[in-house]
């Protein structure tokens, strides 16, 4: 198992489908994570002290998922130093449009990288970049994985 680099947070057990894709690009290109429930809302100083204590666990990368009114990217941030992606799920009378709003619109000083609504895959894409900076390993598996989406399409010539 490779060491855990990236943190992965939801507030809800309902956001586990949408943030297991995260979890597995994340399988594919050998980047080891952690992953928990806990609600910026229902479970505060739990939130706060996972978000703390992350740096310290070797924990490199946040990836959180929230919807409705998407606080737990940005409470999240506002308690660690490491990058946070936040992933907009879409719930609720707006779809998602108000977890975009909300995760987007951050205050100056506490900045979260935001993709699109149930888009957790690119989360976990952007977090693989992010690692690949510094490892070697990461980046030769993330060209791999994106050389495999960037074949042409079977009628420009390319593979089926």
């Amino acid at each position: 198992m490779p060491n855990v680099q990236v943190g992965i947070i939801m507030g809800s057990t309902s956001d586990k489908p949408v943030m297991e894709k995260a979890e597995a690009i994340l399988d594919e290109l050998g980047i080891g994570y952690e992953s928990v429930v806990s609600s910026a809302h229902r479970n505060p100083e739990r939130t706060t002290a996972w978000a703390r204590e992350a740096a310290d666990r070797g924990l490199k990368v946040i990836i959180a998922g929230a919807g409705l009114s998407a606080a737990l990217p940005g409470v999240v941030a506002a308690h660690t130093i490491l990058p946070v992606v936040g992933v907009p799920i879409a719930s609720g009378a707006l779809n998602g449009v108000d977890a975009l709003y909300s995760i987007v619109q951050m205050p100056p000083g506490i900045p979260v990288a935001c993709v699109g609504i149930d888009n957790s895959r690119n989360a976990a894409l952007l977090a693989a970049a992010m690692l690949a900076l510094n490892d070697l390993e990461i980046a030769t598996a993330l060209v791999e994985y994106r050389d495999q989406w960037n074949q042409p399409a079977p009628e420009e010539g390319g593979k089926a």
